[in-house]
């Protein structure tokens, strides 16, 4: 029998996986989410940030500011950036899509490698993060490019295969990132609003970092 923790997964991933249709196929969605997780990522780290430096004293209260600040600061060039190249021609959606799914293969992949193959540690700071984890990230990355290249024709496959490897990597880091930052904060979640999945700032950690890069990438290479 599915135990309740595995039901409100499943149901929550089916939650995102609509919206991310409806997305797709709806721009007024797409902006509307761009705005709204975005700020709902930028308050739980916010409450992860300030969990990290709660002591009240000069050097903390400035770092939570500079922390708060920059976190915020880059938010809003994250959605303006998506929003921008949105609006701009369907090649430019077909770049925000190929660097979102990049970075939730990155993810899947680590996640199945790191099961079965397990071993060595990949950094102290996430323990749940292994070697044979990162380069299944890699290797599950690249299973997008036969299915997208046609649509990426102005790019060499060697091209587009190099600038899969580089999306992938930064979406690792920005998931090594905010691990490091909830084991700083002793917290397992950053948030609870999705079921089973915790903040959304847990499910969108490599995506603030691969998208933007990504986008940047296709359209200045």
């Amino acid at each position: 029998m599915i135990n309740l923790e595995l039901k409100k997964r499943i149901f929550t991933s089916i939650f995102l996986i609509s919206l991310l249709i409806l997305m797709y196929f709806y721009s007024y969605v797409m902006i509307i989410v761009l705005i709204i997780v975005p700020l709902i990522a930028w308050i739980e780290f916010y409450g992860l940030i300030s969990k990290i430096f709660k002591k009240n004293n000069l050097r903390n209260k400035i770092l939570l500011f500079f922390f708060k600040s920059i976190s915020l600061l880059y938010l809003l060039i994250f959605s303006f950036l998506l929003i921008t190249f949105k609006s701009k021609s369907i090649t430019s959606e077909i770049f925000i899509v190929y660097s979102l799914l990049i970075s939730i293969n990155t993810d899947v992949g680590g996640f199945i490698f790191g099961k079965i193959f397990k071993g060595k540690k990949l950094i102290k700071t996430s323990p749940n993060k292994t070697i044979s984890g990162a380069f299944g990230s890699l290797i599950f990355s690249l299973l997008l490019v036969p299915f997208f290249y046609q649509h990426l024709g102005n790019f060499k496959i060697s091209t587009l295969i190099v600038i899969t490897l580089l999306i992938s990597l930064v979406s690792q880091t920005g998931d090594l990132f905010i691990s490091f930052l909830k084991r700083k904060a002793r917290v397992k979640d950053t948030g609870d609003l999705l079921p089973g999945h915790g903040g959304f700032l847990d499910r969108i950690d490599g995506i603030l970092f691969a998208v933007p890069f990504g986008l940047i990438l296709f359209n200045f290479l």
